[in-house]
């Protein structure tokens, strides 16, 4: 079978590595940006694989491989669709986990292949709950490789149960006002689903320079295991 790949983020540079190593299918390119969609109607591939691609496909593309587009996100679905899925559990409270869906021209609405939930623990900060994500999306992906190859049709997303989200939805919560009343429980979750080292997202004002905020959890447990 030929295939073509799209986008390539951490997740999906491993499987298009494990792709590129099996004898039953044949990875043709590897796209990463919008102006090369055009290569998909020249290559006619079976299937089409997208791990972290960031522009919209339009439907004309989407139509052109006859067993579609599998994407590879990193939410519960229909929880989470769009940006920064890692984030939003923390920051409204929603599931977290990993999905394999066919992609159509909603952002993420599409038939779900299979998905799993992953628990958000106590001392979770953005950056781990994405690691977490990212290794379970690899291993996702490979067990649903059987299903993605033949052509399952997928599960339809109940829509009215989710949301979706865009980049600059995140912009209203980075700035820390220095005299707002918060609880401190929601506090501490803003401030961990903004933790996601190298970035600088979370900070506070004072005489018109900025100064930012992470934070670092650590459990009882883990503590007790330190030497």
């Amino acid at each position: 079978m030929e295939a073509v790949f799209l986008g390539l983020n951490d997740a999906g540079e491993q499987i298009y590595s494990w792709l590129n190593q099996r004898e039953d299918v044949e990875v043709k390119a590897l796209l990463t940006e919008k102006g090369q969609l055009d290569l998909i109607k020249e290559i006619q591939p079976e299937l089409v694989i997208s791990a972290g691609f960031e522009h919209k496909v339009p439907e004309e593309i989407i139509e052109v491989p006859e067993k579609g587009i599998v994407n590879v996100h990193p939410s519960f679905l229909p929880y989470n669709r769009g940006s920064y899925p890692y984030i939003w559990p923390m920051l409204e409270g929603t599931p977290a986990g990993v999905s394999i869906h066919y992609m159509t021209e909603g952002i993420d609405e599409g038939p779900v292949i299979d998905q799993m939930e992953v628990p958000v623990r106590p001392d979770d900060t953005a950056k781990d709950l994405y690691e977490r994500l990212k290794a379970e999306s690899v291993l996702l992906f490979k067990e649903s490789w059987p299903e993605i190859k033949e052509g399952v049709k997928g599960l339809s997303q109940d829509l009215s149960k989710g949301q979706v989200h865009y980049k600059d939805d995140l912009d209203e919560f980075t700035e820390i006002d220095l005299d707002e009343h918060l609880r401190a429980g929601d506090l501490i979750e803003r401030l961990r689903a903004l933790t996601f080292p190298p970035y600088e997202n979370a900070f506070f004002e004072v005489n018109g320079e900025r100064y930012f905020v992470e934070v670092e959890i650590t459990s009882e447990a883990e503590l007790d295991e330190r030497p």
